[in-house]
């Protein structure tokens, strides 16, 4: 079975279901929040961005913390039935990418120790993200980070003793 682009088992039910109303530079998605919506969530980003064609440096930063802010999501929501919803977007030279889900916790930026193994997630975020926030409404709360997008360098120009003439 295909779901807009994204190849799934035939025998599994789609974890995510993509949002009709979203514009062509905008992509999103909701899943079940369960153990596997972070690497959900990265292979249907990982997909947009070669749609997008945006390049692996980018591609490996926003995974990762896309993988974060899911993986935070997932756990705020505990082990109730509950959705997550990602979106990714193309704004003026950023990608922006939000996590949304129903809990209204706020996240907490650790300090972890150094054998811990987790504690990390917004520590990541801070560090490579453009910028973040947390927007909060009635039905829980959207993370969101900002990316840079590299600059696309131009193409060389042809010297015009090189260049075709009509």
């Amino acid at each position: 079975m295909r779901s807009k682009g994204i190849a799934m088992s035939t025998r599994a039910r789609p974890v995510a279901t993509r949002l009709a109303s979203v514009p062509p530079s905008a992509v999103a998605y909701r899943m079940r929040s369960d153990d596997r919506s972070a690497g959900w969530a990265r292979k249907a980003l990982r997909h947009q961005l070669q749609v997008w064609h945006l390049g692996d440096e980018l591609a490996c930063d926003a995974q990762l913390l896309l993988s974060e802010m899911v993986t935070n999501a997932v756990q705020a929501q505990g082990s109730a039935p509950a959705e997550v919803g990602v979106r990714f977007a193309l704004l003026a030279g950023r990608l922006w990418l939000e996590v949304r889900d129903a809990s209204d916790g706020e996240p907490v930026m650790n300090e972890a120790e150094e054998d811990e193994e987790c504690g990390r997630g917004l520590l990541l975020v801070d560090a490579l993200a453009s910028g973040w926030g947390v927007v909060r409404d009635s039905t829980g709360k959207t993370v969101w980070v900002e990316l840079t997008l590299p600059d696309v360098p131009e193409p060389p120009r042809i010297p015009s003793a090189v260049r075709r003439r009509p």
